[in-house]
């Protein structure tokens, strides 16, 4: 079987399942959300790709890019200075996914997370 990795747009999800767009013909598919890698992490209009079977051009899998920039929209005071313990503390994003972040990190900063393993990498300045 060939696959093909083709780029695509998240638009939304509803109750039919999660929908994407082809920038390129606009043409929209519905995947599943069994069928989606890290489906916490995908927020309106997010690059993605979907893995397509070349013979018969079923979508079969969506991945995110390696990494993914989101909005820190909650998270308990941290301590200033408090950086060589390591501690870390959850975060929601405003996927509404739970991200575990170092105590430094607050409220409406931006963080850098991997897509594979769903962790923190760096704050990013905006």
């Amino acid at each position: 079987v060939r696959v093909e990795r083709r780029p695509y747009q998240f638009l939304y999800k509803d109750d039919s399942g999660y929908n994407f767009m082809d920038p390129e013909t606009f043409e929209q598919i519905v995947m599943s959300e069994q069928l989606i890698d890290r489906p916490e992490l995908f927020k309106d209009g997010q690059e993605c790709f979907v893995l397509v079977n070349t013979e018969t051009e079923l979508p079969m899998n969506v991945e995110l890019p390696p990494h993914v920039v989101l909005r820190v929209t909650y998270s308990e005071p941290g301590l200033r200075g408090d950086t060589a313990t390591r501690t870390l503390k959850p975060a929601t994003v405003e996927t509404g996914a739970t991200v575990m972040v170092p105590l430094f990190v607050d409220t409406d900063e931006l963080i850098k997370i991997d897509t594979k393993t769903g962790s923190y990498v760096e704050r990013v300045k905006g």
